[in-house]
């Protein structure tokens, strides 16, 4: 049964980058806007110890403990799936 399909608009560069994650994901955009939404609208459990241990970390960082700089951890992500990965611990 096909759906019945509705035109949305976006702005220009809201257009192209919807056009680009799609094509990277070898989907098109209509998919990837089904996925986004179907991803939003699932609320994400988080356990108790989880977010304790969130609050933690979050207090540390607001009390000056050293982070991890954006780009080693696009570094670190980047290597995922490759022989290169290995664990944070391990890195």
């Amino acid at each position: 049964m096909a759906s019945k399909t509705h035109t949305i608009e976006v702005d220009a560069v809201t257009a192209a980058a919807l056009q680009g994650k799609a094509a990277a994901q070898g989907m098109t955009v209509s998919q990837l806007v089904a996925d986004i939404t179907a991803l939003v609208a699932s609320p994400v459990a988080v356990s108790s110890p989880d977010l304790a241990e969130l609050d933690l970390q979050w207090a540390s960082i607001n009390a000056g403990e050293a982070t991890v700089a954006h780009e080693d951890v696009v570094r670190w992500l980047q290597s995922w799936g490759t022989p290169a990965y290995k664990a944070w611990r391990d890195r």
